[in-house]
């Protein structure tokens, strides 16, 4: 079990899971500085609760399965701020190029979260499993209808 209290072990834990973390973060959000805040908020609680670990396969399903609550209970959030225009536009266009991640942003969360560990991190599904803490046949369901559901969601933008 790894003490969180060193700065060693803080620095390890930052560098090995932010860029996946943002990125899951980002298929939840669509505003990449939400999607920021969501993942420091992750490593906040992370040094304040302190949670104990079994191994690093336990330290990563705890990252991405707060990471995952925290991004949808900030995109259900009623109180959503106001974006200048300008800036709404910004982010328009710079998402403009991926028709794929839009889709996929658009899925309910238990496909989009599948979808995003298994084609974009590279998971397998066992993995995936014991990451979200549901068993793998239940993973392999969610592929099957995120699938689905994203070929539907293509199509009606394709006609």
């Amino acid at each position: 079990m790894a003490s969180y209290a060193s700065d060693e072990t803080i620095s390890r834990i930052v560098e090995t899971y932010s860029s996946m973390l943002l990125r899951l973060a980002c298929t939840r959000l669509d505003d990449p500085a939400d999607a920021e805040d969501v993942v420091q908020e992750v490593f906040l609680k992370l040094l304040t609760a302190r949670p104990s670990f079994r191994d690093s396969e336990h330290e990563k399903a705890w990252l991405i399965r707060t990471t995952l609550h925290r991004a949808s209970d900030l995109r259900r959030s009623a109180a959503r701020r106001n974006v200048p225009l300008e800036e709404a536009a910004q982010a328009a266009a710079s998402q403009a190029g991926s028709e794929l991640l839009t889709a996929v942003r658009a899925l309910p969360e238990p496909y989009s979260a599948v979808i995003h560990l298994y084609y974009y991190e590279g998971y397998s599904i066992k993995e995936i499993a014991k990451l979200l803490g549901v068993p793998a046949p239940t993973v392999g369901t969610r592929l099957a209808r995120g699938r689905e559901r994203l070929r539907r969601l293509l199509k009606e933008d394709d006609a």
